[in-house]
């Protein structure tokens, strides 16, 4: 077995099984979705706050951040004499553009009605905003971790995408904007992506945050 293959298949084994699991639910209308129903209600209280932390999963400002930082690789990458400098701004893009690619048919396969706190409509699953902060802020932080020599300093940035995707998660929920399935969701199909990359990028060593000086 090609060892792509083996970087990528295990990882991504949980969260494409509970994705699996949840996508089945609503599709079939599952007992899950009545304890997802309830615990929405309990959480639902729609406030500026909340809609300031959901807003942070938006394309318009998510992305940016992505390219930015992407920016900043590249630069450090290209003044190294790494031989595939440009790997990182590649990979970003493509990722981007994979998750309307992915999610866009899912909503409309789902078809799932959205909670009693937005117009009613469908297609609310999975969470579009939870993938796109997985997947813009998550590149982010692993093309930015090899260049980082302390530790601190790659805990607090681990950290705050952890805590930036987390608190779009909660903004999503807390708004009412999603179900609380629909944001796990989310996070299994941001960790499929970011799996991926990960696994393309251990055969890169631009991927490693350096490479072979020319």
């Amino acid at each position: 077995m090609s060892p792509l293959l083996v970087r990528l298949g295990l990882p991504a084994l949980l969260p494409v099984a509970l994705f699996a699991l949840i996508t089945w639910q609503v599709v079939a209308d599952g007992p899950l979705l009545r304890g997802d129903e309830r615990i929405s209600r309990a959480l639902v209280r729609p406030d500026r706050d909340a809609e300031l932390l959901a807003d942070l999963g938006n394309v318009e400002v998510a992305v940016p951040v992505l390219a930015v930082a992407l920016a900043y690789v590249v630069w450090r990458g290209r003044a190294a004499g790494a031989d595939r400098w440009w790997w990182p701004a590649v990979a970003g893009a493509v990722l981007m553009v994979l998750v309307p690619a992915l999610v866009v048919p899912l909503k409309e396969f789902t078809d799932r009605p959205g909670t009693p706190a937005v117009p009613p409509a469908t297609g609310y699953y999975p969470s579009g905003h939870t993938v796109t902060a997985v997947v813009a802020y998550g590149t982010a932080a692993l093309f930015l971790l090899p260049l980082l020599r302390s530790v601190a300093g790659r805990r607090v940035l681990v950290g705050g995408c952890a805590a930036l995707v987390l608190g779009v998660s909660f903004g999503l929920v807390r708004r009412g904007y999603h179900w609380p399935l629909d944001v796990v969701a989310g996070w299994c199909l941001g960790a499929v992506l970011l799996v991926g990359l990960r696994a393309a990028a251990g055969g890169s060593s631009a991927g490693r945050g350096g490479g072979r000086p020319k």
